[in-house]
């Protein structure tokens, strides 16, 4: 089974007319799963001739605004746009504190929140164990990272190969082996060198971490001025990480298993 990579939102905070907020669709078989549902996802799907009404799971790293909020916008678009009944349920994963914002958006919004029609499932993750769910071809795992309360990286197993992503993460040595042998890591890179705080990556720190991992690609998303998208490749090459490396768009797609990128 051939799974797919593509990136609904490659930005930050930060408002841009070409980068959304942080985004990455991963297809698998019938699985459709978010990482992430930043601010525009929700258009953005729409807009790279994606079937949004399928999503079957998201998964959400941290509750920073800039990472999950067009989830309330999607779940709303379930409600009252999707062209046909839905039938399986949503799985919505994130840190410990998920059950708290769920019921804050709904106070906010509305109960299509929690009952938009068909079944939601609201899961706190475990980083403990490997999380499967029998109806799904994708298996995840997950590892706490040092940027904000409950934050996680997440990797994807899929029957057609691996994908990393790290959210949003300071430096950790835990990252490399956490994301050995990854068909495409997805990597934030924040900071340029030498890095103001340690709650995000820099090139330098991007390079340590991909010289553990080994990664078929590496993926750099989530810059912030003054990081260019053309030049940052080049910079954590010359920071010693001499694997492929390419600065993500919005709509890029990747093939898993055959480390490249592949027709939108």
């Amino acid at each position: 089974m051939t799974a797919r990579l593509t990136v609904i939102g490659s930005g930050t905070l930060v408002p841009s007319a070409d980068r959304a907020s942080p985004c990455h669709l991963v297809e698998s078989g019938s699985d459709m799963l978010l990482l992430d549902v930043g601010p525009g996802a929700v258009h953005g799907l729409a807009r790279l001739g994606k079937p949004w009404w399928k999503i079957s799971h998201i998964v959400l790293t941290h509750y920073h605004t800039d990472h999950m909020g067009d989830l309330p916008h999607l779940l709303f678009a379930l409600k009252w746009a999707a062209p046909s009944p839905r039938t399986r349920p949503l799985h919505v994963l994130g840190p410990p504190g998920l059950s708290v914002r769920t019921e804050a958006l709904r106070a906010a919004h509305g109960d299509f929140i929690v009952a938009p029609g068909f079944t939601v499932v609201y899961e706190e993750i475990d980083t403990r164990t490997t999380w499967t769910e029998a109806e799904a071809s994708l298996q995840l795992r997950f590892l706490p990272t040092p940027h904000a309360e409950g934050s996680v990286a997440v990797r994807v197993n899929t029957e057609g190969g691996s994908i990393g992503y790290t959210g949003d993460t300071g430096p950790d040595p835990a990252l490399g082996a956490f994301f050995a042998g990854v068909d495409v890591l997805v990597s934030e890179c924040a900071y340029a060198d030498p890095p103001p705080a340690n709650n995000h990556l820099s090139p330098v720190s991007v390079a340590a971490m991909a010289r553990c991992a080994q990664p078929a690609t590496l993926l750099l998303t989530h810059l912030y001025p003054p990081l260019e998208a053309d030049a940052v490749p080049a910079l954590v090459r010359d920071a010693g990480y001499s694997g492929r490396v390419f600065c993500a768009r919005d709509g890029q797609g990747f093939c898993i298993g055959k480390a490249k990128p592949c027709s939108s």
